[in-house]
């Protein structure tokens, strides 16, 4: 088949995060598989306006505000009709493809914006926007969805999708899981790692207000911070780490690459993510697969990426001190921990591209 793939951006983006993997991982499948596939995305910095990346092309136009008209623009003079299918990848922003493709499309949705909108944006912009969202909801009920959660399918629901026309797909990590616990080696001190672009959403200072809380039970532990901290938000975290009576304890890396992210999942001993909401929460799976357990907020995606009480806990409150106590709880109580690192490697090893590429190939199939 020839498929076309509309998203807001590619693998090779600077600010590309797991539903771009996704999409990479998918699209080159695709191509192995002997279909032809053409992505439309928006330009960044210093990138090629056409290239082909492991066998299917990207063309980039526009930015991340104007690509959803541009899209529109290239299709309309250069692709009409050429493709067997169209993929319309919802990244808050929908593409609306279904208003001027020719061909049969279908969305692909990982989560919903949501209440993030009120995390990100100022009011009145926050509230517009997540209006907005209801209405493009609205608008697009009648298509067939794919995603990639059980959690994203109920949102879906809410706004008239029906339950027939969504799709679930499985994950998949890029990352090769640590074949056992023998092969890693943990700090000598208990630490826990926030991993990720330190924004409003991700909630990154209750980590840190936990971390303060439940070093009262476990006084050498510690704390280590990797992402991007160059929003209003992340300087307001690490102002407040550098008031911390802790902060000689607290370690913050800035954003690291694969190599490092690797080495951090495997030497610290808890994962925690605080995330308003998430697709499916792909770090959590990825530092499963380097035997490390997470500790969560009960939220869509994040309750979905983790088995409460096997591969990692669920908190019964969002806040930090329950955070705390389950970190402090779960880290004191060794046997249970080692029986966690088992598990949460166990089923990171069920969660491939290869599972999903063939979930993913069914449906089209169909």
């Amino acid at each position: 088949m020839k498929i076309l793939w509309l998203t807001w951006k590619d693998r090779k983006n600077p600010h590309a995060g797991g539903a771009e993997i996704v999409g990479h991982e998918l699209a080159k499948r695709l191509v192995c598989d002997g279909h032809e596939v053409i992505i439309i995305t928006s330009r960044f910095k210093n990138s090629k306006a056409e290239e082909i990346i492991d066998g299917y092309k990207v063309v980039r136009v526009g930015n991340r505000f104007t690509i959803y008209w541009q899209a529109f623009s290239y299709y309309t003079k250069n692709l009409k009709g050429w493709a067997d299918i169209v993929i319309d990848e919802v990244n808050t922003i929908p593409f609306f493809a279904k208003f001027y493709v020719k061909e049969k499309n279908i969305l692909f949705i990982h989560q919903l914006c949501r209440e993030i909108w009120f995390y990100e944006m100022f009011f009145p912009f926050s509230l517009v926007g997540y209006l907005v969202e209801c209405v493009n909801l609205w608008l697009l009920s009648d298509k067939e969805v794919i995603t990639v959660s059980e959690s994203t399918k109920k949102d879906l629901k809410k706004f008239g999708f029906k339950a027939e026309n969504i799709k679930i797909i499985g994950e998949g990590i890029e990352i090769e899981p640590v074949k056992n616990l023998e092969q890693i080696k943990k700090y000598d001190n208990f630490t826990i790692l926030s991993l990720g672009t330190i924004r409003g959403m991700k909630r990154t200072l209750d980590i840190v207000k936990a971390f303060e809380i439940a070093k009262e039970k476990i006084t050498t532990l510690k704390l280590i911070l990797a992402g991007d901290s160059s929003l209003p938000y992340g300087q307001k975290v690490l102002k407040y780490i550098s008031k911390s009576v802790f902060k000689d304890d607290i370690t913050y890396l800035g954003k690291v690459d694969t190599n490092k992210k690797v080495e951090l999942m495997q030497k610290c001993h808890l994962i925690t993510i605080t995330s308003i909401k998430e697709g499916w929460g792909l770090v959590v799976s990825e530092a499963n697969s380097q035997g490390t357990p997470a500790i969560v907020y009960n939220v869509d995606g994040l309750r979905d990426s983790v088995q409460n009480g096997k591969t990692g806990i669920i908190c019964e409150k969002n806040n930090p001190e329950s955070l705390a106590k389950n970190m402090a709880g779960l880290l004191l109580d060794n046997p249970q921990y080692i029986k966690m690192q088992i598990q949460a490697l166990n089923w990171s090893k069920t969660l491939n591209f290869e599972n999903s590429y063939k979930e993913f190939a069914a449906i089209f199939g169909k």
